[in-house]
Order: C-alpha cells, then sequence, then structure tokens
C-alpha cells in the first residue's frame, strides 16, 4: 500500500514538472498575454497632416467602383488623422445601418492606428476581452488606416457586406491611394 502512494506521489509530481516545463528546464510563460512586455510599441505609426477632401473623396469613388464591380452596395467613410468626417457616401441599396458602422470603422482604424480586424482577431483569443471596455472600439474588419509617407493620415471604412466583403473594399481603397 505504501508503495502505492508513494508511486502516485511520484506519478503526481512528474506530471506537475512536465506541465510547467520545469522538467526541461523552460522558462513559463504568463497565464496572461497582457503580462508579457513587449520591447517596442506596436502600431506607433506617428499621425501626420490631415487627408484633404479632394483626396478622401477619391478613395469613396475608388471604394464604390470596387464595390460596383464585385456587386456590393456599400457604405464608405473616410476620416481625417483627427477622426473627424471628411467624406461619405452610402451607394444605392446599401443597408443603412452600415453607414454609422462605415463611420465608426474609419474613426477606430485612425485612432488607435490600426486595421479594425486586430479587435476581431483579438477577441477570439482569451484574455483580450478587455478591449470591449475600450471607447471607440469596433470589433469588426473594414477599417483600414490611411498611410502617406510614413504618417496616419486618416482612415477609411466600409460597411454593407459580411465583414470580410468590407475589408476587401477598403483595401483596395487604401492601396489606390499609393499609386
Amino acid at each position: 500500500m505504501k508503495i502505492s502512494i508513494r508511486i502516485a506521489a511520484l506519478c503526481v509530481a512528474s506530471a506537475i514538472f512536465a506541465h510547467t516545463g520545469l522538467a526541461q528546464g523552460q522558462t513559463q510563460l504568463p497565464a496572461n498575454p497582457l503580462d508579457i512586455i513587449p520591447s517596442k510599441i506596436p502600431f506607433d505609426t506617428p499621425y501626420g497632416a490631415p487627408i484633404q477632401l479632394a483626396r478622401a473623396q477619391a478613395l469613396v469613388q475608388s471604394a464604390m467602383a470596387e464595390a460596383t464591380r464585385r456587386g456590393w452596395p456599400m457604405n464608405v467613410a473616410v476620416a481625417d488623422s483627427g477622426g473627424n468626417l471628411v467624406a461619405f457616401a452610402r451607394m444605392d441599396g446599401a443597408v443603412l445601418a452600415a453607414a454609422a458602422i462605415s463611420q465608426h470603422k474609419a474613426q477606430a482604424a485612425v485612432t488607435f492606428r490600426r486595421p479594425t480586424k486586430v479587435f476581431e482577431d483579438a477577441l477570439q483569443k482569451p484574455n483580450l476581452n478587455y478591449l470591449l471596455t475600450l471607447d471607440g472600439i469596433i470589433a469588426s474588419r473594414g477599417g483600414i488606416p490611411l498611410v502617406d509617407n510614413g504618417r496616419v493620415v486618416g482612415g477609411i471604412g466600409c460597411s454593407g457586406g459580411t465583414s470580410s466583403q468590407d475589408e476587401a473594399i477598403c483595401a483596395a481603397a487604401a492601396a489606390a491611394m499609393n499609386k
């Protein structure tokens, strides 16, 4: 009986060491990924001068042309580097609720200097649901920062289709900006 208890205790101890990585001499990662301290700040592209109206309108037209080509009625918004709405269009047949969503995506992309897909991805991971407590977050694809000469000059947001459709239209317009 004493031998069985000792064997059981050894098995438990071995399992604990193997699980923590101590048996292999590994360091243990923190249980919460937010406890990891990166060596540099992510998404630190500096803000630049606000996008001008003519350029913002050209981006909206570019996005609408791509959406028309694909047969996807969209709402398209462009915000400047301060998060202010500069240009907006709602295509015929685009869902009404998506007008506000496209504007929110554009503002979030510029405010946080990252695509809104980052927030969508983060909410799928454990310990990152704190994002829901931050003002201005929208965890849906379709918001992309507009970068010119290494500076964020604005953001574009599209809404009306699935998140992946919204993102595709925004990406096409953002790519056209730097041609």
